[in-house]
């Protein structure tokens, strides 16, 4: 019993002390340079890049202006932009049109890139299926051959989709 309530204790402290997890898409390659597309860290592989989402500003304190004639009369110069529900405030249409634009062309450079790789891909695979090498006398060999390069290929079709996917989601 004493034992599991400090297996409790401990447990608890460490969550309480881990990071935050974040749910980006980032760009992870590995040793041979396979390109993978996740929001969960990819084993044997190292993190290039990711698509982070902007930083939410922080509200400024509410402040209360004193009703005037003046006030009461002419609207308000400053154009306001309502909260949303969860209390946080909007980020201007042109910031956020910006923002947008930037990444929407990386994702869409990101989209060349895994296309260019694809195609690569399925060559390589036509190619390696149509020859058979002198050190594949055991057909396994070749049938082990074969099953890397086509999971290379459905690797890169997964990043296309993947990628084509946070495109659509784009405003």
């Amino acid at each position: 019993m004493r034992i599991s309530i400090v297996r409790c204790l401990a447990l608890g402290a460490l969550c309480a002390f881990a990071p935050n997890a974040s749910a980006d898409l980032c760009k992870y390659v590995d040793d041979m340079g396979n390109v993978t597309y996740s929001n969960s860290p990819v084993k044997n592989a190292r993190k290039s890049t990711c698509f982070e989402a902007p930083p939410v500003p922080q509200p400024p304190p509410a402040q209360k202006q004193p009703e005037s004639p003046s006030n009461r009369s002419a609207p308000s110069q400053q154009a306001t932009i309502p909260a949303p529900s969860g209390g946080l405030p909007n980020v201007d249409p042109a910031t956020q049109r910006r923002r947008d634009d930037s990444r929407r062309r990386i994702l869409e450079d990101e989209l060349a890139a895994e296309e260019r790789a694809l195609a690569e891909a399925r060559k390589a695979l036509s190619e390696g299926e149509a020859t058979r090498l002198g050190s594949e006398r055991n057909y396994q060999r070749y049938l082990d051959r074969i099953q890397g390069l086509r999971d290379r290929v459905a690797q890169h079709e997964r990043n296309v989709g993947a990628i084509r996917q946070e495109l659509s989601n784009l405003r």
